[in-house]
C-alpha cells in the first residue's frame, strides 16, 4: 500500500509568534528545540521506505521545521540514500516561514531537489499584520530575503497564504504581487483555529463563509485569464482535475481521506495534520510497526468520517467536485458528520461563478486524455 508520511519536524517549536498560528503554543522563542532523535528518525525511515509502495512522499513541517538544523536535514538524505531500495523515488517537501533561509540551505534544497513552501501573506503590511516573531517585529523583509535567495539558486518553491481578515478583501490584489514578484505557485488555506471540528466553537473560525466564497471568486476571476490560466492555484488546479475526471491531488476534494501518517518529533503517530491530539494518536514508533498504525481502531474510526456526508451533501449537484470538503471542518465533538462543511456556502458560491467557465476548460483536456488512452490500445 503506497501512503504519504509527514514529520512535525521539531513539533511546534517555531521561532515566529504568529497570533493565528493553529497549532504552535511556543510564541517564537523555543527554549530548546525538539527534533527526532537518531532512533525515531532512522527506524521511521527504514520502516516507510520497506513500504511506501515505491513511490516516497515525504513532507517536512512544524512549527519551523528548520529549526531542526541543516545536519538533521543532511542525515536525512543520507538514511534515505540507505535504505531506498530501487525502483523508490523519494520526494522531499519542506514547509517553512522563511526567515532561516540562507545559501547553504538553498544548496542542500536544489541538490536534493526539496520542493519548498514558503509562507507568505501578501505585500508587507499585510503578511506582517499577524506574522511576526517573539518580540512582535513583522518577518517580511527576512521572508523576502529567504525568497529570493531561493530564487538565486533556483529551486522550486510555492507560496502558502493564510487567508484571513487581513486579506480576505484583497484576492486581486494578492494575485497581481505575486504575479509582479514571479510567484507563480501560489495555495490558499482558510484561517482558522487548531481545534475546529465544532464550527459553532467561538472563534474557531475568523472569516465567514460568505468573505471566503466571495475571495474564491474573484480569485478565480484573475486566474481564469480568459481561458489561459498562468498561475497555478493549487485549489483551482485541483478543482478542474475533477472536471477533467482525474483524482485530485488535494485530500479534501477526494472521496476518502489518503492513507498517510503524521510523526511527531518523539515518534507519536497521528492520521492527519488536523486531527492532532491525544483523541486521535494511533501509538509510538517506539512500540509498533509503522504500518501497524493503519490497523488500530483509531485509524479506522478517522477514515470512516470522510464519506459519512450528511443529507445535504448526499443531494448537492456539486458533490463530485467538492466531496463534502474535510471531516474536520463539519464533524460535531463526538465524531458524528451531522452537518456540511463550515465553508459549504463558500463553495456552493464559488460553483456556481466558476462552473461555465471550468467546464470550457475542461473539455479539450478531456479530449486529449481521451486520444492519448486510446493510443495506448
Amino acid at each position: 500500500m503506497g501512503y504519504g508520511l509527514m514529520w512535525k519536524t521539531v513539533s511546534e517549536d517555531c521561532n515566529l509568534a504568529c497570533d493565528y498560528c493553529y497549532y504552535s503554543r511556543v510564541l517564537g522563542k523555543p527554549e530548546q528545540v525538539r527534533r527526532p532523535v537518531a532512533a525515531v528518525l532512522e527506524k521511521v525511515l527504514r520502516e516507510y521506505l520497506a513500504s511506501c509502495g515505491g513511490q516516497a512522499s515525504i513532507a517536512w513541517q512544524g512549527g519551523e521545521p528548520l529549526l531542526a538544523g541543516l545536519p538533521f536535514f543532511r542525515q536525512v538524505v543520507s538514511l534515505e540514500a540507505e535504505y531506498a531500495q530501487p525502483p523508490v523515488v523519494i520526494s522531499n517537501a519542506v514547509q517553512t516561514n522563511g526567515v532561516l533561509i540562507n545559501e547553504a540551505w538553498a544548496e542542500f534544497f536544489r541538490e536534493y531537489r526539496f520542493l519548498v513552501g514558503v509562507s507568505l501573506d501578501g505585500p508587507e503590511e499585510v503578511h506582517d499584520a499577524h506574522r511576526v516573531d517573539g518580540h512582535g517585529r513583522g518577518s517580511y523583509a527576512r521572508v523576502r530575503r529567504g525568497i529570493e535567495t531561493l530564487q538565486k539558486n533556483q529551486v522550486e518553491f510555492n507560496i502558502l497564504t493564510v487567508v484571513g481578515p487581513h486579506n480576505v478583501e484583497r484576492g486581486a490584489e494578492l494575485l497581481d504581487f505575486y504575479r509582479s514578484q514571479g510567484f507563480d505557485w501560489v495555495q490558499f488555506i482558510p484561517q482558522m483555529g487548531f481545534h475546529s471540528q465544532n464550527p459553532d466553537q467561538p472563534g474557531a473560525f475568523a472569516i465567514s463563509p460568505e468573505a471566503y466564497g466571495q475571495f474564491l471568486c474573484e480569485t478565480f476571476d484573475v486566474w481564469y485569464a480568459e481561458g489561459h490560466p498562468t498561475l497555478s492555484i493549487r485549489y483551482f488546479d485541483n478543482v478542474l482535475q475533477t472536471y477533467i475526471g482525474l483524482t485530485p491531488d488535494l485530500c479534501t476534494i477526494q472521496g476518502k481521506c489518503p492513507p498517510h501518517l503524521i510523526v511527531d518529533s518523539n515518534g507519536d503517530l497521528y492520521p492527519c495534520d488536523f486531527f492532532f491530539d491525544d483523541t486521535w494518536r494511533l501509538g509510538n514508533i517506539a512500540d509498533m510497526e509503522l504500518r501497524d498504525a493503519f490497523a488500530t481502531t483509531t485509524y479506522a474510526r478517522f477514515v470512516a468520517m470522510k464519506p459519512d456526508l450528511p443529507e445535504k451533501c448526499r443531494t448537492c449537484p456539486w458533490l463530485r467536485h467538492c466531496r463534502g470538503g474535510c471531516p474536520r471542518n463539519r464533524i460535531e465533538e463526538d465524531g458524528a458528520a451531522s452537518h456540511p462543511d463550515y465553508f459549504c456556502r463558500a463553495f456552493e458560491m464559488f460553483f456556481a461563478h466558476a462552473d461555465g467557465r471550468l467546464k470550457a476548460l475542461a473539455q479539450p483536456l478531456k479530449i486529449e486524455r481521451s486520444k492519448r488512452a486510446l493510443q495506448r490500445l
